[in-house]
Protein backbone atom coordinates (compact mmCIF):
# COMPACT_ATOMS: atom_id res chain seq x y z
CA UNK A 1 0.00 0.00 0.00
CA UNK A 2 0.93 3.66 -0.73
CA UNK A 3 0.82 5.64 2.41
CA UNK A 4 2.45 7.87 4.65
CA UNK A 5 0.79 6.40 7.54
CA UNK A 6 3.47 5.94 10.67
CA UNK A 7 4.49 2.26 10.89
CA UNK A 8 2.95 0.67 7.89
CA UNK A 9 6.03 -0.48 6.51
CA UNK A 10 6.74 -2.34 9.83
CA UNK A 11 3.21 -3.72 10.85
CA UNK A 12 3.29 -7.33 10.97
CA UNK A 13 0.44 -8.13 9.61
CA UNK A 14 0.32 -11.48 7.37
CA UNK A 15 0.90 -10.88 3.44
CA UNK A 16 0.59 -12.82 0.10
CA UNK A 17 2.60 -15.27 -1.45
CA UNK A 18 6.01 -14.15 -2.39
CA UNK A 19 6.48 -11.71 -5.35
CA UNK A 20 9.78 -10.99 -6.57
CA UNK A 21 11.22 -8.36 -8.60
CA UNK A 22 11.68 -10.79 -11.23
CA UNK A 23 8.74 -11.26 -13.26
CA UNK A 24 8.55 -13.49 -16.70
CA UNK A 25 9.29 -11.12 -19.85
CA UNK A 26 5.99 -11.48 -21.05
CA UNK A 27 4.70 -9.82 -18.16
CA UNK A 28 2.31 -6.66 -18.57
CA UNK A 29 2.97 -4.26 -15.70
CA UNK A 30 0.40 -1.98 -15.04
CA UNK A 31 0.73 1.69 -13.54
CA UNK A 32 -0.26 2.17 -10.12
CA UNK A 33 -3.23 4.65 -10.89
CA UNK A 34 -4.70 2.69 -13.74
CA UNK A 35 -4.93 -0.56 -12.16
CA UNK A 36 -5.87 0.99 -8.77
CA UNK A 37 -9.27 2.89 -10.35
CA UNK A 38 -10.12 -0.23 -12.05
CA UNK A 39 -9.77 -2.10 -8.94
CA UNK A 40 -11.66 0.24 -7.25
CA UNK A 41 -14.76 0.41 -9.77
CA UNK A 42 -15.10 -3.60 -10.00
CA UNK A 43 -15.19 -3.40 -6.03
CA UNK A 44 -17.87 -0.62 -5.89
CA UNK A 45 -20.13 -2.53 -8.91
CA UNK A 46 -19.49 -5.87 -6.97
CA UNK A 47 -20.38 -4.06 -3.26
CA UNK A 48 -23.14 -2.44 -4.53
CA UNK A 49 -24.47 -5.67 -5.78
CA UNK A 50 -23.59 -7.69 -2.43
CA UNK A 51 -25.49 -4.81 -0.42
CA UNK A 52 -28.67 -4.47 -2.39
CA UNK A 53 -29.21 -8.68 -2.55
CA UNK A 54 -28.76 -8.25 1.60
CA UNK A 55 -31.57 -5.63 1.40
CA UNK A 56 -33.48 -7.30 -0.96
CA UNK A 57 -33.64 -10.76 1.23
CA UNK A 58 -34.43 -8.93 4.36
CA UNK A 59 -36.99 -6.89 2.58
CA UNK A 60 -38.31 -10.35 0.85
CA UNK A 61 -38.44 -12.33 4.39
CA UNK A 62 -40.45 -9.56 5.69
CA UNK A 63 -43.03 -9.18 3.45
CA UNK A 64 -43.47 -12.75 3.51
CA UNK A 65 -44.37 -12.46 7.20
CA UNK A 66 -47.03 -10.53 6.14
CA UNK A 67 -45.28 -6.74 7.62
CA UNK A 68 -44.92 -4.78 4.27
CA UNK A 69 -45.65 -1.48 6.71
CA UNK A 70 -43.55 0.74 9.22
CA UNK A 71 -45.93 2.18 12.10
CA UNK A 72 -44.88 5.65 13.92
CA UNK A 73 -47.47 6.39 16.11
CA UNK A 74 -50.69 4.96 13.77
CA UNK A 75 -49.60 6.14 10.22
CA UNK A 76 -48.62 4.10 7.74
CA UNK A 77 -45.26 3.95 6.12
CA UNK A 78 -43.25 2.10 3.33
CA UNK A 79 -41.35 -0.74 4.10
CA UNK A 80 -39.89 -0.52 0.51
CA UNK A 81 -39.16 2.62 1.34
CA UNK A 82 -37.14 2.17 4.14
CA UNK A 83 -35.09 -0.70 2.21
CA UNK A 84 -34.21 1.89 0.01
CA UNK A 85 -32.86 3.91 2.07
CA UNK A 86 -30.67 1.73 4.27
CA UNK A 87 -29.24 0.39 0.52
CA UNK A 88 -28.35 3.96 -0.49
CA UNK A 89 -26.76 4.79 3.09
CA UNK A 90 -24.81 1.47 3.19
CA UNK A 91 -22.97 1.72 -0.18
CA UNK A 92 -22.50 5.41 0.62
CA UNK A 93 -21.14 4.50 4.38
CA UNK A 94 -18.58 2.56 2.40
CA UNK A 95 -17.61 5.07 0.34
CA UNK A 96 -17.52 7.66 3.48
CA UNK A 97 -15.10 5.34 5.71
CA UNK A 98 -12.93 5.03 2.08
CA UNK A 99 -12.99 1.14 2.21
CA UNK A 100 -11.61 1.70 -1.02
CA UNK A 101 -8.84 3.94 -0.58
CA UNK A 102 -5.49 2.65 -2.76
CA UNK A 103 -3.84 2.86 0.73
CA UNK A 104 -5.85 -0.43 2.19
CA UNK A 105 -5.53 -2.12 -1.55
CA UNK A 106 -4.17 -5.98 -1.14
CA UNK A 107 -2.62 -6.16 2.49
CA UNK A 108 -3.43 -5.75 5.70
CA UNK A 109 -6.59 -6.26 7.88
CA UNK A 110 -7.95 -2.47 7.72
CA UNK A 111 -9.90 -2.95 4.34
CA UNK A 112 -11.89 -5.45 6.09
CA UNK A 113 -12.22 -3.38 9.30
CA UNK A 114 -12.79 -0.15 6.98
CA UNK A 115 -16.00 -2.57 5.47
CA UNK A 116 -17.12 -3.75 8.65
CA UNK A 117 -16.69 -0.70 10.68
CA UNK A 118 -19.15 1.07 7.22
CA UNK A 119 -21.87 -1.60 7.99
CA UNK A 120 -21.54 -1.77 11.82
CA UNK A 121 -22.32 2.30 11.63
CA UNK A 122 -25.30 2.00 9.63
CA UNK A 123 -27.37 -0.48 11.74
CA UNK A 124 -26.15 1.24 14.52
CA UNK A 125 -27.47 4.34 12.80
CA UNK A 126 -30.53 2.31 12.14
CA UNK A 127 -31.47 0.99 15.53
CA UNK A 128 -30.95 4.64 17.18
CA UNK A 129 -33.44 5.64 14.61
CA UNK A 130 -35.89 2.90 15.69
CA UNK A 131 -35.66 3.53 19.06
CA UNK A 132 -35.97 7.67 19.05
CA UNK A 133 -38.75 7.23 16.45
CA UNK A 134 -40.94 4.40 17.61
CA UNK A 135 -40.46 2.95 14.03
CA UNK A 136 -41.75 -0.30 14.28
CA UNK A 137 -40.61 -3.25 12.34
CA UNK A 138 -37.15 -3.50 11.11
CA UNK A 139 -36.00 -6.66 12.16
CA UNK A 140 -35.48 -8.28 8.92
CA UNK A 141 -32.57 -6.09 8.44
CA UNK A 142 -31.15 -6.76 11.74
CA UNK A 143 -31.42 -10.22 11.32
CA UNK A 144 -30.73 -11.36 7.70
CA UNK A 145 -29.18 -8.16 5.60
CA UNK A 146 -26.69 -7.17 8.35
CA UNK A 147 -25.22 -10.99 9.23
CA UNK A 148 -25.25 -11.95 5.49
CA UNK A 149 -24.51 -8.33 4.37
CA UNK A 150 -21.53 -8.20 6.51
CA UNK A 151 -20.11 -11.71 5.27
CA UNK A 152 -20.78 -11.12 1.75
CA UNK A 153 -19.06 -7.76 1.63
CA UNK A 154 -15.88 -9.39 3.93
CA UNK A 155 -15.87 -12.88 1.59
CA UNK A 156 -15.86 -10.65 -1.57
CA UNK A 157 -13.49 -8.40 -0.35
CA UNK A 158 -11.37 -11.57 0.13
CA UNK A 159 -11.83 -12.91 -3.28
CA UNK A 160 -11.15 -9.53 -5.08
CA UNK A 161 -7.83 -9.50 -2.48
CA UNK A 162 -7.12 -13.57 -3.92
CA UNK A 163 -7.32 -12.55 -7.33
CA UNK A 164 -4.70 -9.45 -7.09
CA UNK A 165 -2.37 -11.59 -5.49
CA UNK A 166 -2.59 -14.12 -8.52
CA UNK A 167 -2.33 -11.39 -10.61
CA UNK A 168 1.16 -9.95 -9.17
CA UNK A 169 2.91 -13.14 -9.10
CA UNK A 170 2.85 -12.49 -12.28
CA UNK A 171 4.21 -8.87 -12.52
CA UNK A 172 0.81 -7.46 -12.91
CA UNK A 173 -0.66 -4.75 -10.83
CA UNK A 174 2.78 -3.51 -9.34
CA UNK A 175 3.08 -0.36 -7.79
CA UNK A 176 6.68 0.76 -8.67
CA UNK A 177 8.93 3.37 -6.53
CA UNK A 178 12.18 4.80 -6.34
CA UNK A 179 13.66 4.07 -2.20
CA UNK A 180 15.36 7.09 -1.09
CA UNK A 181 18.04 7.85 1.52
CA UNK A 182 21.39 6.43 3.31
CA UNK A 183 22.21 2.76 1.96
CA UNK A 184 21.65 1.13 5.63
CA UNK A 185 18.21 2.88 5.74
CA UNK A 186 17.67 1.45 1.93
CA UNK A 187 18.40 -1.74 2.20
CA UNK A 188 15.84 -1.95 5.36
CA UNK A 189 12.88 -0.90 3.78
CA UNK A 190 13.70 -2.91 0.49
CA UNK A 191 13.96 -5.82 2.76
CA UNK A 192 10.79 -5.39 4.37
CA UNK A 193 8.89 -4.55 1.15
CA UNK A 194 10.14 -8.50 0.51
CA UNK A 195 8.73 -9.58 3.58
CA UNK A 196 5.62 -7.57 3.45
CA UNK A 197 5.11 -9.08 -0.56
CA UNK A 198 1.21 -8.34 -0.66
CA UNK A 199 2.06 -4.51 -1.09
CA UNK A 200 3.60 -5.67 -4.68
CA UNK A 201 6.09 -2.66 -4.66
CA UNK A 202 8.02 -3.00 -7.41
CA UNK A 203 11.32 -1.29 -6.37
CA UNK A 204 13.06 0.10 -9.44
CA UNK A 205 16.04 1.62 -8.18
CA UNK A 206 17.51 3.73 -5.24
CA UNK A 207 18.69 7.54 -4.96
CA UNK A 208 21.43 7.91 -2.14
CA UNK A 209 22.86 10.73 -1.11
CA UNK A 210 25.83 12.90 -3.22
CA UNK A 211 29.12 11.36 -2.87
CA UNK A 212 28.46 7.62 -2.73
CA UNK A 213 29.75 6.02 -5.81
CA UNK A 214 27.93 2.50 -5.81
CA UNK A 215 26.15 2.04 -9.18
CA UNK A 216 23.91 -0.72 -7.41
CA UNK A 217 23.10 -1.92 -3.94
CA UNK A 218 23.21 -5.60 -3.29
CA UNK A 219 20.09 -6.62 -1.04
CA UNK A 220 20.32 -10.45 -0.34
CA UNK A 221 20.32 -11.96 -3.70
CA UNK A 222 19.20 -8.83 -5.52
CA UNK A 223 21.21 -6.26 -7.04
CA UNK A 224 19.09 -3.09 -6.64
CA UNK A 225 20.37 -0.22 -9.41
CA UNK A 226 21.57 3.45 -7.85
CA UNK A 227 19.20 5.57 -10.37
CA UNK A 228 21.02 8.72 -8.96
CA UNK A 229 21.34 10.83 -6.03
CA UNK A 230 18.62 12.25 -3.53
CA UNK A 231 18.26 15.88 -5.47
CA UNK A 232 17.70 14.53 -8.89
CA UNK A 233 15.23 11.88 -8.19
CA UNK A 234 12.20 13.91 -9.23
CA UNK A 235 13.99 13.12 -12.84
CA UNK A 236 14.23 9.79 -13.07
CA UNK A 237 10.14 9.52 -11.74
CA UNK A 238 8.77 9.86 -15.86
CA UNK A 239 11.77 7.45 -16.80
CA UNK A 240 11.27 4.84 -14.72
CA UNK A 241 7.50 5.11 -14.50
CA UNK A 242 7.50 5.05 -10.63
CA UNK A 243 4.23 5.66 -8.75
CA UNK A 244 5.83 7.20 -5.51
CA UNK A 245 8.97 7.77 -3.59
CA UNK A 246 10.11 6.50 -0.34
CA UNK A 247 11.99 7.98 1.79
CA UNK A 248 13.56 4.93 3.79
CA UNK A 249 15.08 7.80 6.61
CA UNK A 250 16.41 10.80 7.68
CA UNK A 251 18.16 12.92 4.88
CA UNK A 252 21.03 15.12 5.02
CA UNK A 253 19.20 17.91 4.58
CA UNK A 254 16.64 17.04 7.29
CA UNK A 255 13.05 18.43 6.69
CA UNK A 256 14.06 21.18 4.39
CA UNK A 257 15.14 18.34 1.96
CA UNK A 258 12.17 16.20 2.12
CA UNK A 259 9.86 19.75 1.75
CA UNK A 260 12.39 19.95 -1.07
CA UNK A 261 11.54 16.75 -2.66
CA UNK A 262 7.58 17.17 -2.70
CA UNK A 263 7.92 19.87 -4.30
CA UNK A 264 10.25 18.86 -6.90
CA UNK A 265 7.84 15.85 -7.28
CA UNK A 266 4.48 17.90 -7.90
CA UNK A 267 3.64 17.83 -11.90
CA UNK A 268 4.59 13.94 -12.09
CA UNK A 269 2.52 11.22 -11.66
CA UNK A 270 4.44 10.27 -7.94
CA UNK A 271 3.26 10.00 -4.49
CA UNK A 272 5.67 10.95 -2.08
CA UNK A 273 6.27 8.11 1.14
CA UNK A 274 7.82 8.28 4.17
CA UNK A 275 8.90 5.58 6.12
CA UNK A 276 8.50 5.38 9.75
CA UNK A 277 10.83 4.21 11.98
CA UNK A 278 8.44 3.13 14.37
CA UNK A 279 7.37 -0.08 13.76
CA UNK A 280 4.97 -3.26 15.30
CA UNK A 281 2.46 -0.56 16.24
CA UNK A 282 -1.02 -0.31 14.94
CA UNK A 283 -2.23 2.41 12.59
CA UNK A 284 -5.79 2.93 15.45
CA UNK A 285 -2.88 3.72 18.15
CA UNK A 286 -1.27 6.35 15.94
CA UNK A 287 -2.59 10.23 15.43
CA UNK A 288 -1.30 12.92 14.42
CA UNK A 289 -1.43 16.64 15.53
CA UNK A 290 0.32 19.53 13.99
CA UNK A 291 1.42 22.29 15.94
CA UNK A 292 2.60 25.30 14.12
CA UNK A 293 3.20 23.27 11.17
CA UNK A 294 5.14 20.94 13.21
CA UNK A 295 3.31 17.27 12.61
CA UNK A 296 3.37 15.40 16.10
CA UNK A 297 2.78 11.72 16.34
CA UNK A 298 1.36 10.29 19.21
CA UNK A 299 1.47 6.58 19.98
CA UNK A 300 -1.68 5.42 22.08
CA UNK A 301 -0.69 3.49 25.28
CA UNK A 302 -2.13 -0.19 25.19
CA UNK A 303 -4.53 -0.43 28.16
CA UNK A 304 -5.66 -3.66 29.52
CA UNK A 305 -9.02 -2.75 31.40
CA UNK A 306 -12.14 -1.01 30.38
CA UNK A 307 -15.16 -1.57 28.27
CA UNK A 308 -13.36 -3.12 25.02
CA UNK A 309 -12.08 -6.08 27.23
CA UNK A 310 -15.36 -6.30 29.13
CA UNK A 311 -17.10 -6.69 25.38
CA UNK A 312 -13.91 -9.02 24.19
CA UNK A 313 -15.65 -11.56 27.06
CA UNK A 314 -19.10 -11.19 26.29
CA UNK A 315 -18.30 -11.95 22.56
CA UNK A 316 -16.27 -15.13 23.78
CA UNK A 317 -18.80 -16.41 26.64
CA UNK A 318 -21.61 -15.88 24.09
CA UNK A 319 -19.50 -17.67 20.93
CA UNK A 320 -18.10 -20.25 22.93
CA UNK A 321 -21.41 -21.20 24.27
CA UNK A 322 -22.88 -21.69 20.09
CA UNK A 323 -20.10 -23.47 19.32
CA UNK A 324 -20.56 -26.14 22.08
CA UNK A 325 -23.51 -26.43 21.15
CA UNK A 326 -23.43 -26.31 17.65
CA UNK A 327 -20.36 -28.65 17.37
CA UNK A 328 -21.65 -30.84 19.83
CA UNK A 329 -22.18 -33.87 17.21
CA UNK A 330 -18.55 -33.15 15.69
CA UNK A 331 -17.10 -33.45 19.02
CA UNK A 332 -18.82 -36.91 20.26
CA UNK A 333 -17.76 -38.28 17.04
CA UNK A 334 -14.06 -37.44 17.52
CA UNK A 335 -13.87 -38.78 21.01
CA UNK A 336 -15.53 -41.94 19.37
CA UNK A 337 -12.45 -41.93 17.19
CA UNK A 338 -9.88 -40.98 20.19
CA UNK A 339 -11.12 -44.16 21.83
CA UNK A 340 -11.15 -46.52 19.10
CA UNK A 341 -7.59 -45.37 17.43
CA UNK A 342 -5.51 -45.85 20.85
CA UNK A 343 -5.51 -46.45 24.65
CA UNK A 344 -6.20 -43.33 27.01
CA UNK A 345 -8.47 -40.76 27.82
CA UNK A 346 -10.47 -38.85 25.41
CA UNK A 347 -8.95 -35.15 27.02
CA UNK A 348 -6.02 -34.16 27.09
CA UNK A 349 -5.53 -31.61 30.25
CA UNK A 350 -2.26 -30.10 30.60
CA UNK A 351 -1.12 -26.56 33.00
CA UNK A 352 -0.84 -23.49 31.20
CA UNK A 353 -0.23 -20.17 32.02
CA UNK A 354 -2.96 -17.09 31.72
CA UNK A 355 -3.94 -13.76 32.31
CA UNK A 356 -1.48 -12.42 34.89
CA UNK A 357 0.83 -15.46 35.42
CA UNK A 358 -2.93 -18.01 36.91
CA UNK A 359 -2.20 -20.92 35.87
CA UNK A 360 -5.00 -23.37 34.38
CA UNK A 361 -6.12 -26.83 33.05
CA UNK A 362 -6.09 -26.24 29.18
CA UNK A 363 -8.38 -29.29 27.35
CA UNK A 364 -8.00 -30.54 24.14
CA UNK A 365 -8.60 -34.26 22.52
CA UNK A 366 -5.66 -36.14 23.17
CA UNK A 367 -3.37 -36.85 20.38
CA UNK A 368 -0.89 -38.41 21.90
CA UNK A 369 0.31 -41.88 23.50
CA UNK A 370 -0.47 -41.38 27.73
CA UNK A 371 3.33 -41.56 28.38
CA UNK A 372 4.05 -38.37 25.98
CA UNK A 373 5.06 -36.22 29.24
CA UNK A 374 7.63 -39.01 30.55
CA UNK A 375 8.81 -39.63 26.60
CA UNK A 376 9.46 -35.72 25.99
CA UNK A 377 12.84 -35.85 27.96
CA UNK A 378 14.41 -38.97 25.24
CA UNK A 379 12.99 -36.50 22.53
CA UNK A 380 15.01 -33.20 23.54
CA UNK A 381 17.78 -33.44 21.55
CA UNK A 382 15.46 -33.65 18.68
CA UNK A 383 14.07 -30.99 19.08
CA UNK A 384 14.00 -28.70 15.61
CA UNK A 385 12.29 -25.76 17.67
CA UNK A 386 14.19 -22.75 18.73
CA UNK A 387 14.46 -20.35 21.59
CA UNK A 388 11.75 -21.73 24.58
CA UNK A 389 9.90 -24.17 22.13
CA UNK A 390 9.90 -27.93 21.50
CA UNK A 391 8.60 -28.66 18.22
CA UNK A 392 9.43 -32.39 16.53
CA UNK A 393 7.95 -32.48 12.92
CA UNK A 394 7.34 -36.38 13.15
CA UNK A 395 7.01 -36.45 16.71
CA UNK A 396 7.01 -40.27 17.63
CA UNK A 397 3.90 -39.63 20.39
CA UNK A 398 1.61 -38.79 18.02
CA UNK A 399 -0.95 -41.02 17.55
CA UNK A 400 -2.47 -41.91 13.92
CA UNK A 401 -5.84 -40.39 14.72
CA UNK A 402 -3.37 -37.39 16.40
CA UNK A 403 -1.94 -36.59 13.66
CA UNK A 404 -4.66 -35.73 11.31
CA UNK A 405 -6.54 -34.27 14.26
CA UNK A 406 -3.11 -31.56 14.68
CA UNK A 407 -3.50 -31.00 11.09
CA UNK A 408 -6.54 -29.56 10.93
CA UNK A 409 -6.45 -28.22 14.91
CA UNK A 410 -9.59 -30.24 15.89
CA UNK A 411 -7.51 -31.56 18.75
CA UNK A 412 -8.36 -27.76 20.52
CA UNK A 413 -12.15 -27.39 19.50
CA UNK A 414 -12.51 -28.45 23.53
CA UNK A 415 -10.59 -25.05 24.47
CA UNK A 416 -14.06 -23.52 23.87
CA UNK A 417 -14.89 -24.96 27.28
CA UNK A 418 -11.57 -23.14 28.67
CA UNK A 419 -12.84 -20.13 26.99
CA UNK A 420 -16.33 -20.08 27.86
CA UNK A 421 -15.23 -20.60 31.47
CA UNK A 422 -12.96 -17.62 31.33
CA UNK A 423 -9.54 -19.18 31.33
CA UNK A 424 -8.78 -18.58 27.73
CA UNK A 425 -10.35 -16.44 24.88
CA UNK A 426 -10.92 -17.11 21.32
CA UNK A 427 -8.13 -14.57 19.70
CA UNK A 428 -4.68 -14.03 21.94
CA UNK A 429 -1.54 -15.44 22.65
CA UNK A 430 -0.86 -18.74 22.42
CA UNK A 431 -0.76 -20.56 25.63
CA UNK A 432 1.99 -20.72 27.68
CA UNK A 433 3.60 -23.53 29.49
CA UNK A 434 4.99 -22.86 33.19
CA UNK A 435 8.20 -24.06 31.78
CA UNK A 436 8.38 -21.40 29.31
CA UNK A 437 7.26 -18.95 31.50
CA UNK A 438 9.86 -19.99 33.76
CA UNK A 439 12.44 -19.18 31.02
CA UNK A 440 11.03 -15.61 30.34
CA UNK A 441 13.54 -13.00 29.57
CA UNK A 442 13.12 -8.99 28.91
CA UNK A 443 9.67 -7.70 27.65
CA UNK A 444 8.46 -11.88 26.85
CA UNK A 445 6.33 -11.85 30.19
CA UNK A 446 3.97 -8.93 28.51
CA UNK A 447 2.65 -12.02 26.86
CA UNK A 448 0.47 -12.55 30.04
CA UNK A 449 -0.79 -8.76 30.00
CA UNK A 450 -4.06 -10.59 28.46
CA UNK A 451 -6.00 -14.13 28.04
CA UNK A 452 -4.41 -16.46 25.48
CA UNK A 453 -6.41 -17.48 22.61
CA UNK A 454 -7.72 -20.82 20.83
CA UNK A 455 -6.19 -18.92 17.98
CA UNK A 456 -4.06 -15.52 17.24
CA UNK A 457 -1.77 -13.76 14.52
CA UNK A 458 1.16 -16.90 15.34
CA UNK A 459 -1.99 -19.35 14.69
CA UNK A 460 -2.47 -18.15 10.90
CA UNK A 461 1.25 -17.23 10.53
CA UNK A 462 3.25 -20.28 10.35
CA UNK A 463 2.22 -22.72 13.34
CA UNK A 464 4.66 -24.50 14.02
CA UNK A 465 6.79 -23.54 11.27
CA UNK A 466 7.43 -20.13 13.71
CA UNK A 467 10.66 -19.45 15.67
CA UNK A 468 10.71 -18.59 19.21
CA UNK A 469 11.67 -14.81 18.20
CA UNK A 470 8.79 -14.74 15.55
CA UNK A 471 6.52 -16.39 17.81
CA UNK A 472 6.92 -14.05 20.80
CA UNK A 473 6.91 -10.80 18.20
CA UNK A 474 3.55 -12.07 16.65
CA UNK A 475 2.15 -12.37 20.04
CA UNK A 476 3.48 -9.08 21.70
CA UNK A 477 2.19 -7.15 18.23
CA UNK A 478 -1.11 -8.61 19.43
CA UNK A 479 -1.51 -7.79 23.02
CA UNK A 480 0.00 -3.83 22.33
CA UNK A 481 -2.30 -3.67 19.29
CA UNK A 482 -5.57 -5.75 19.34
CA UNK A 483 -9.15 -4.88 18.50
CA UNK A 484 -12.42 -6.52 18.28
CA UNK A 485 -12.67 -5.92 14.36
CA UNK A 486 -9.00 -7.56 14.05
CA UNK A 487 -10.31 -10.54 15.89
CA UNK A 488 -12.78 -11.11 13.62
CA UNK A 489 -10.29 -10.50 10.88
CA UNK A 490 -8.38 -13.59 13.08
CA UNK A 491 -11.13 -15.62 12.94
CA UNK A 492 -11.81 -15.23 10.06
CA UNK A 493 -8.20 -16.07 8.58
CA UNK A 494 -8.44 -19.03 10.94
CA UNK A 495 -10.84 -20.58 9.12
CA UNK A 496 -8.85 -20.51 5.79
CA UNK A 497 -6.04 -21.67 7.63
CA UNK A 498 -7.60 -24.67 8.79
CA UNK A 499 -9.28 -25.89 5.37
CA UNK A 500 -5.52 -25.32 3.78
CA UNK A 501 -3.45 -26.33 6.70
CA UNK A 502 0.17 -25.06 6.80
CA UNK A 503 2.55 -25.48 9.61
CA UNK A 504 0.88 -27.69 11.55
CA UNK A 505 2.24 -31.25 13.16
Amino acid sequence: MLASSAGSLGQPWPAAPAVGHDVPATAVVDSGKSWAKRYRRWLRLTDAAIVAIAVAAAYAVQLEAGEPTLTQGGAGGSYLAVSVAILLVWVLALEVHRTREETVLGIGSEEYKRVLDATLGVFGGIAITVILLGIDVVRGHFALALPAGALLLLFNRWQWRAWLNRQRLFGHYLSKVIVVGEPADVEYVIRQFGKVSGAAYEVVGAALPAGYTESHLQISAERVPVLCDVDSVAGKVAETGANAVVVAGPLRGGTRSIRQLGWALEGTRAGLVLASSLTDVAGPRIHWRPVEGLPLMHVELPRFTGYKHTLKRLVDIVASAAALLVLSPLLCALAWIIVRDSKGPVFFRQERVGLNGERFKMVKFRSMVTTAEQDLAALLDLNEGAGLLFKLKHDPRITPCGRWLRKYSLDELPQFWNVLKGDMSLVGPRPQLPGEVAGYEGDVSRRLLIKPGITGLWQINGRSNLGWDESVRWDLYYVENWSLTGDIMILWRTLRVILHPVGAY
